[in-house]
């Protein structure tokens, strides 16, 4: 083990052909919550492995605040133990004979005795758990339970944190509130936050940053926001559950626009000048930058990229409407968007009822065309 001379945080490089295949690179600062999201089998978990000790890659080089833990190259890797490292699991993996303070005790070898019960009752508390302490696994909720290993993994005084699905076992009003807690919970915590999660709607209100994965590979890095708007590629934007996504070329550009040929209609979008005219893209439209043309009230949005469609299926959500359009698309695609159900039914939507709406150019994404899946 030797002092790097890297920034504080955790960074990582993982390279592997066989047994799983991996190709990731990422760095986590201090405090901040980076999420890994993609579909099972992604390699997702298999990271987390790496980190922890638990599993060797090929290649690559691990390092925590300076500190090398994993170095291919060198021949270096620390054990488990000695890895700074909280992890929380899927299924808690409490002790079951052991009371909710023995399981968060059993990780404080590092501290004083004298020390640990002060810090369990901390513990306990910040995890909203107070007065439990006594109470075995099976005597508590899942939801209790996970807080529980939570304690258990910040007791060590990790170096990062690792959580591993760890809302998935709970009903989901259950993991709005612990994602809610998380969320509190984090902003007290100045180390690196890595969650595993195939929750892409946790991954959006929890993450500062996401990191798309597929089989092994590392395929985008960014906000939230950023991945949602502006995915790297028709791949990521599948991965991410994107609608809107469809097939193109770029006709022509001028000073302040970057013209799109989809079928038979011109599309004019943001500046792409990184694309030569007559490339083949694929492009995709948020459905916040979706205009439902107002019957007998047109709006000045509505000059903007004109299209007319025809309602597939309107999906009442509450006071929301979720709207399917047919456009034509020579794929199949369709277009999806919200709006007020309220809105929608002033404007006479339902299924089978022609309607013309506007794709707001700044909402147009263009992407190198590829159908890799």
């Amino acid at each position: 083990m030797h002092d790097t001379g890297d920034a504080a945080g955790l960074t990582l490089r993982l390279a592997a052909s066989r047994p799983i295949p991996l190709d990731l690179a990422l760095r986590i600062a201090p405090g901040e919550l980076l999420a890994l999201v993609g579909p099972s089998g992604a390699g997702k978990s298999t990271v987390l492995r790496c980190i922890a000790g638990l599993h060797r890659a090929e290649q690559g080089r691990i390092t925590s605040a300076g500190t090398t833990w994993f170095d291919a190259a060198n021949g270096e890797s620390l054990p488990p133990h000695r890895r700074a490292v909280g992890l929380v699991f899927q299924d808690y993996a409490l002790f079951p004979h052991m009371t909710a303070a023995a399981n968060v005790l059993a990780a404080m070898g590092h501290l004083p005795k004298s020390e640990r019960p002060d810090r369990v009752r901390d513990l306990f508390a910040m995890v909203h758990l107070s007065g439990l302490e006594d109470r075995r696994p099976a005597e508590l909720s899942g939801g209790q339970q996970q807080r529980v290993a939570v304690a258990r993994a910040l007791a060590r005084d990790p170096a990062i944190l690792l959580l591993d699905e760890p809302f998935s076992a709970v009903d989901r009003a259950t993991r709005r509130r612990l994602q809610a807690e998380l969320a509190s919970l984090r902003r007290s915590l100045a180390i690196p936050i890595l969650l595993v999660t195939h929750d892409l709607e946790e991954a959006l209100a929890l993450a500062d940053r996401m990191v798309v994965m597929h089989r092994g590979r590392g395929l985008q890095t960014g906000t939230p926001a950023a991945l949602l708007t502006r995915p790297a590629s028709a791949e990521v934007a599948r991965l991410l559950d994107l609608r809107n996504l469809f097939q193109g070329r770029v006709e022509h550009h001028t000073a302040d626009a970057t013209f799109l040929r989809w079928g038979d209609t011109l599309l004019e979008a943001a500046p792409a000048p990184s694309f030569l005219p007559g490339t083949p893209v694929d492009w995709l439209v948020a459905g916040s930058g979706v205009v439902l043309h107002r019957r007998g009230r047109p709006s000045a949005g509505e000059r903007e990229n004109p299209v007319p469609a025809r309602v597939v299926d309107l999906l009442a959500m509450g006071e929301e409407a979720r709207l399917t359009l047919d456009v034509g698309d020579r794929q199949g695609g369709t277009l999806g968007f919200s709006m007020p159900l309220h809105a929608a039914l002033r404007n006479g939507l339902a299924a089978g009822e022609g309607c013309t709406v506007s794709l707001l150019r700044d909402a147009i994404h263009l992407m190198p065309a590829g159908r890799t899946a």
